[in-house]
């Protein structure tokens, strides 16, 4: 059973591992991400993780096609990759003190071309930043390529004081679910 990844994040194939699955091939899908007008986070996440996964689907016939989509929401504003240090500065000052949700959704279309979906939705608190906290944090650039401007992996989990949900949704593939939806599509997991 042939298995493509369409992630080119190099956190999701690390997660993978973890759970003892090594994908047959990368293919990151090339799809417009960006959220139509008055979408909720919840529904952009599974729109992109549907999405990409389709689009190697159309690729990959007869392949099992994982794809994954993770938001970080603060209310229903949905918080992308920072462009620049400012954006991820504001970014990081609007999550300083208060809790968020990330989102993390998963599709897996299977050989005959059916697509499971699942979602798995943790809640993450800052603590309140210093302003040198936030300095270093920004200095380490961390935060480039990274939706809300952190990466719970790497410095930023010593800023977190608490967290309700999926540690590997929140770096970007929940395990869990990811584990269940290849399970009912008969991948072999150790």
């Amino acid at each position: 059973m042939r298995l493509v990844l369409a992630s080119a994040s190099p956190r999701r194939l690390e997660l993978l591992a973890r759970i003892g699955v090594a994908p047959d091939a990368v293919a990151p899908a090339d799809i417009d991400e960006s959220p139509r007008k008055g979408e909720l986070p919840r529904l952009y996440a599974c729109r992109m993780a549907a999405e990409k996964a389709a689009a190697i689907a159309r690729l990959e016939a007869g392949s099992l096609i994982l794809a994954a989509d993770t938001v970080v929401a603060a209310g229903r504003r949905i918080l992308g990759k920072p462009e620049n240090e400012a954006e991820a500065g504001a970014t990081l000052s609007l999550l300083s003190g208060r809790r968020h949700r990330v989102l993390s959704a998963v599709t897996l279309v299977d050989a005959t071309g059916k697509a499971r979906h699942r979602l798995s939705t943790s809640i993450v608190a800052f603590k309140r930043l210093s302003q040198d906290e936030l300095s270093d944090y920004l200095a380490s650039r961390e935060w480039e390529g990274k939706a809300g401007a952190y990466a719970i992996q790497g410095r930023a989990e010593a800023l977190i004081r608490w967290m309700s949900g999926s540690y590997s949704g929140v770096v970007g593939l929940p395990l869990f679910e990811t584990r269940a939806l290849l399970a009912a599509a008969g991948y072999p997991i150790g």
